[in-house]
């Protein structure tokens, strides 16, 4: 069948209740839009029509999450081997510089922005990482393996499956070479500071790259300041706030193995000696911080999203509210914070309220300096607002 022909009448189907148009731009098709479904395999591809029985497009299939159905194409094309290298390919000259070839430090693929809902592949250099997050992709790994190859073949490859979304999918998380081994730590180099990856642990892929523009613009204002990196991890914004010049830097992290990693990057770069990591929960410290009347020019609040779900969002804007209320107190007059919310279900709206309500509560006047997201290599998709995960606000205090 060549790219572009209808698939024949023996692709199984997927049909639409009426009044269901959504997918015709969303890509995602829940239990309760589904008027019919054909009996086809859990993960396979499954062509969706509208309630007319005319084309909408062709997806992965997955009768078990509410979320059943991703559609990866509203072209009538088959999901085969040659689709998975044309949108892998696409997806890599998106990033490409100056120079040929995507970035040595990237994400090269991102989800639904990149039309392949349900995969994310970062590079590291000579290492790709690979994530599934659909019973579907995951199912097609060895095309997806096949057209990175295809396309980076000096690269290892590593798949790291979020356990999370295999559960919920049904299927097993897979960690570990997808081929020959590569190198199990890699140190790459952002804007001049080096981080050390350990390929396979730590969160996400190995590091949060979706920070990197904000971790450069945290160098950019540190010189001369002290900085507070709160949920530092391994202490990427304190390392550019060192390198950038800042006079000391304090990490808040409680995790041991992120800890490790965060002197382990400070030492790389010849800071450790202005460095001090408080290995306690962020919540206490900021409050001991602020009793010892501690000030700091630049802080950056970067936590863990705190509503992984709708019914958890008014515990977490209480907890959103109070650490930013603390970083005020500890704010010096012209200084900066750089305040984030990567949970998907806190809105803009939502997230600047509980910013305003905080610095109402600590009594500061605030100059919205910009409105932050992440890097641009994780692009965001105007009819697919879901792409759009990470809020941010740079705030300086008047």
């Amino acid at each position: 069948m060549k790219h572009g022909q209808p698939a024949g009448p023996r692709q199984p189907t997927l049909r639409l209740k009426r009044g269901h148009e959504a997918a015709r731009t969303h890509p995602w098709i829940f239990k309760g839009d589904v008027a019919d479904v054909s009996d086809v395999e859990p993960g396979s591809a499954v062509t969706v029509i509208d309630a007319g029985g005319r084309f909408v497009g062709r997806g992965f299939y997955n009768p078990r999450p509410a979320l059943c159905c991703r559609i990866l194409t509203w072209i009538d094309e088959l999901l085969d081997a040659g689709f998975f290298q044309r949108r892998i390919e696409t997806a890599a000259a998106r990033r490409r510089g100056p120079a040929q070839g995507p970035p040595t430090l990237c994400r090269l693929v991102w989800s639904e922005a990149d039309g392949l809902p349900g995969l994310v592949v970062d590079r590291y250099g000579p290492v790709l990482v690979t994530q599934c997050l659909t019973l579907g992709m995951a199912r097609a790994r060895p095309l997806v393996t096949a057209a990175l190859g295809s396309l980076l073949g000096e690269a290892s490859v590593f798949d790291m499956d979020d356990p999370t979304s295999a559960r919920l999918e049904g299927f097993s998380a897979t960690l570990g070479w997808a081929g020959a081994s590569g190198p199990r730590t890699v140190r790459v180099i952002e804007d001049g500071v080096t981080f050390e990856v350990t390929i396979g642990a730590g969160h996400k892929t190995g590091l949060y790259l979706d920070q990197r523009e904000n971790r450069a613009r945290v160098g950019a204002l540190a010189r001369d300041r002290d900085v507070l990196d709160a949920f530092s991890y391994t202490a990427g914004f304190a390392c550019h706030a060192l390198r950038g010049g800042a006079r000391r830097a304090v990490c808040i992290e409680s995790s041991p193995e992120a800890i490790a990693g965060a002197r382990q990057n400070l030492a790389l770069n010849g800071v450790a000696d202005r460095a001090e990591i408080s290995a306690t929960n962020a919540f206490d410290e900021l409050r001991r911080l602020e009793r010892q009347g501690t000030r700091f020019g630049v802080i950056v609040l970067d936590p863990p999203p705190f509503a992984r779900s709708r019914s958890a969002l008014d515990a977490a804007a209480r907890g959103y509210k109070e650490i930013n209320l603390r970083a005020l107190r500890l704010l010096e007059r012209g200084g900066s914070l750089l305040t984030f919310s990567c949970s998907h279900h806190v809105s803009d709206t939502m997230f600047d309220e509980i910013c305003r309500d905080a610095a109402a509560d600590a009594g500061a006047r605030l100059r919205v300096v910009d409105r932050l997201g992440q890097a641009h290599d994780h692009p965001v998709l105007l009819t697919i607002p879901e792409t759009r995960y990470l809020k941010g606000l740079h705030l300086e205090s008047l």
